[in-house]
């Protein structure tokens, strides 16, 4: 019981620097916005990892680095964010920080749309236009393996 009441006590303040920090990105003050994530972001909370990640996309109060918006975005992806499991689809789909990869554009395409993101299908649909029977039949080795612990519920 302890234990659970330490953890509630611990996510509180994370949720509220990510909530706060969202208020700053909307208010269009991103250098504050990634100042109040950095804290949550470094702790490994998937949220603040995805924010981080949309702000070196685009370049919103840091300098715009693909390949770091990737690693932000993959430690997101990681955790389940369907978010930023979309975003990495994308970036493997384009070839934008990463070498181009039409499997694990897949993949994460398919798992984002395990988790909830509606517009995940579609660009998985839209991807395996591109791809071989051989590629798709990998993706689908993959997506098994990574959504048993991933989402081993669904």
């Amino acid at each position: 019981m302890r234990f659970l009441l330490a953890l509630a006590l611990m996510a509180g303040p994370a949720l509220a620097d990510i909530e706060k920090a969202r208020d700053l990105m909307e208010a269009l003050k991103f250098e504050e916005a990634r100042e109040a994530l950095w804290p949550a972001a470094r702790s490994g909370n998937a949220d603040a990892e995805e924010l981080i990640g949309v702000m070196y996309a685009l370049g919103l109060g840091v300098e715009k680095d693909p390949v770091r918006a990737f690693e932000w975005y993959l430690r997101s992806s990681m955790k389940g964010h369907p978010g930023a499991q979309s975003g990495i689809g994308w970036y493997y789909e384009e070839g934008i920080g990463t070498a181009p990869d039409l499997t694990r554009a897949y993949m994460w395409y398919a798992l984002s749309a395990i988790g909830g993101d509606p517009d995940a299908a579609i660009s998985q649909e839209e991807v395996v236009k591109k791809m071989t029977k051989e590629q798709i039949d990998h993706a689908h080795e993959l997506i098994a393996d990574y959504k048993v612990w991933m989402y081993p519920f669904r």
